[in-house]
């Protein structure tokens, strides 16, 4: 009579061989806490990050991996494999050194590596694996918080991130995936709550101007390079609450949008929100992309 031994707790891992860029873990985030000054954060891409779990089979709020504007190399420590899936940024992925598909699943043998390598088109990787990353939740999420680090530490060399127990076979795709705009974009607004401490052509500024995507852009927001927006008051404005998509103007004048790693309160104007549906098309915006607002 035969037995199956059950793996090891290490069988269930992901070895980091090498990082480059921002690479963290992100699952659906953290909401609620708020009021402890503790940001949502989660996925950067959240449709991006959906697809990637539904196609190796996970629940849709799994933690991945997102590779922010580098590459990453993994062995997985399993003696029964595993599959795979990148999605958001477009960038080259190969299993022990074999092209494969970006935007499908695929299938890894247990000890074998991957690399992904840096972003073709767009920014940032979501790197799902079958059964999600399983490091301790805090405060309900695995979700690296990049402003407050709350959460686990960003990936690093050496690590051994452990992965769940797979919950299905990844589904048949039902179509192919297709990347999303990376330059160019268009962004729908509806007016902030402060946009009567503008200068009254400054709404038009906004709805009418090419912005460019600055060099200090990250999780937290991204920051735009273009016309400035004038203000009409120069008091100062008590801090109140912030919300995901929120455009903040500084005194410099120079609009910042926010993304998922956001500051919970703010004390510089708002002048406008970026509908919910297209916050995620900021996070595969690199430094130098063109977008424009108009009206939601």
């Amino acid at each position: 009579m035969t037995h199956r031994h059950a793996e090891s707790p290490r069988a269930r891992m992901m070895e980091v061989l090498e990082v480059a860029g921002m690479v963290t873990i992100q699952d659906s985030g953290r909401p609620g806490f708020a009021h402890l000054g503790v940001p949502r954060s989660g996925w950067a891409d959240p449709p991006a990050a959906r697809l990637a779990n539904r196609l190796v089979g996970n629940a849709e709020g799994a933690a991945l991996l997102e590779i922010g504007a580098g590459a990453l190399r993994l062995r997985f420590v399993s003696s029964s494999g595993t599959w795979i899936a990148a999605t958001g940024a477009v960038a080259s992925v190969r299993v022990d050194g074999r092209a494969v598909s970006w935007g499908a699943a695929q299938w890894v043998p247990g000890g074998a590596e991957v690399e992904i390598g840096p972003p073709i088109s767009g920014l940032r990787v979501c790197l799902a694996v079958a059964g999600g990353v399983a490091v301790e939740p805090v405060l309900g999420s695995r979700s690296t918080d990049t402003l407050a680090w709350v959460g686990p530490p960003r990936v690093a060399v050496g690590q051994l991130l452990p992965i769940g127990t797979a919950a299905s076979v990844p589904p048949h795709p039902d179509g192919v995936v297709v990347p999303r705009p990376v330059d160019d974009v268009w962004l729908r607004v509806t007016p902030g709550p402060r946009e009567d401490w503008f200068a009254e052509h400054a709404p038009q500024v906004l709805r009418s101007a090419e912005y460019l995507v600055g060099t200090s852009s990250d999780r937290i927001g991204i920051r735009l390079d273009g016309p400035t927006l004038e203000r009409a008051r120069t008091d100062e404005l008590p801090s109140e609450g912030l919300v995901l998509g929120a455009i903040q103007v500084p005194p410099s004048g120079a609009p910042v949008v926010f993304l998922a790693d956001h500051p919970v309160t703010g004390g510089y104007p708002v002048i406008a929100v970026v509908h919910p549906d297209d916050v995620a098309l900021c996070a595969q915006l690199r430094p130098g992309a063109r977008l424009r607002f108009r009206s939601a």
